[in-house]
């Protein structure tokens, strides 16, 4: 089993979660159910974009976030004075045509390129509400995904996916879980590729200095292997980094004043995106500062 954990919060932390076990039961973390009347605890069903079904948290204080069953992606995470801390790019589409660009978009089972399709497909599928419920008095929810015909075309395993959200009034909370329910073992790789709404030229991240660094600019199927020597670290063009054995804690500042704590439990790395000209239309108005396990796991 293994678990995850993420956990963002103003100024305190966003985080996830990974422990091995035998039957390869993968969690990382956030809280969450929908059992009787889930209207009073600050969870509902509504339609969003493109009429695709989404799940609105809505904390006591008026903090809201919106998760789509599509790609169990969390689109959006709303300060109590509207104010929203994630970033959906203006070229998403909600069609189920292609995985939703934006927000906390799944990479599973598969980060990156490799034998089936970029990132995986946890992300272009359709998640189902399993439970909701409120912990503290925070309003959370739980999808579940399991395999089916589709998914075990290109991989071939079967397997539980449970993913638990919770909403307080300045922090999101997730817990990713992927239980082997097949009688074979498998191995697997996973982020959740977060992003945040910033200013690109005063965003600063902080925390990664000393990490073995994977840069995959200019080849992502091979990348450059190096130490990052920078207390800060800044994006003064192209982005395409893997930072290895990173630690519990990331500060991101957004450069739009907002200093957001990104704490974490088992995402043993962590990665940097900022695709710069590559998306002259908006890559000025985000980062994405992902939780990752980038490498295998068993």
């Amino acid at each position: 089993m293994s678990i995850s954990c993420m956990k963002i919060a103003l100024p305190t932390q966003y985080s996830p979660c990974v422990r091995p076990a035998n039957r390869q039961r993968y969690r990382g973390v956030a809280v969450a159910s929908l059992r009787g009347d889930f209207a009073t605890l600050g969870v509902s069903v509504t339609e969003g974009e493109g009429n695709l079904p989404k799940v609105v948290l809505t904390s006591p204080s008026g903090s809201e976030a919106d998760v789509y069953l599509y790609g169990g992606c969390i689109t959006s995470w709303r300060l109590a004075n509207g104010k929203d801390l994630l970033f959906v790019r203006p070229d998403a589409v909600f069609n189920k045509k292609k995985p939703i660009s934006g927000g906390i978009p799944h990479c599973f089972p598969q980060f990156g390129p490799g034998p089936i399709q970029q990132h995986g497909f946890a992300r272009n599928v359709d998640w189902s509400v399993f439970d909701s419920e409120s912990v503290e008095g925070n309003p959370g929810v739980t999808l579940e995904l399991k395999d089916d015909s589709y998914s075990r075309s290109m991989w071939d395993f079967s397997f539980h996916a449970l993913y638990k959200i919770i909403l307080s009034e300045r922090s999101l909370s997730t817990e990713l879980i992927i239980k082997n329910t097949d009688k074979k073992p498998f191995s697997f790789t996973t982020a959740l590729h977060t992003y945040f709404h910033a200013s690109i030229s005063g965003v600063k991240v902080r925390g990664l200095k000393g990490c073995k660094t994977l840069n995959k600019d200019p080849d992502p199927t091979n990348p450059l292997e190096g130490v990052e020597e920078s207390d800060v670290v800044s994006f003064p063009g192209f982005v395409d980094c893997v930072y290895l054995d990173a630690p519990g804690e990331l500060n991101l500042d957004n450069g739009l004043g907002d200093n957001i704590l990104i704490s974490n439990t088992n995402w043993s790395d962590a990665v940097l995106w900022n695709p710069h000209l590559q998306m002259e239309a908006c890559y000025k108005d985000f980062v994405c500062v992902e939780n990752a396990k980038v490498l295998k796991l068993f």
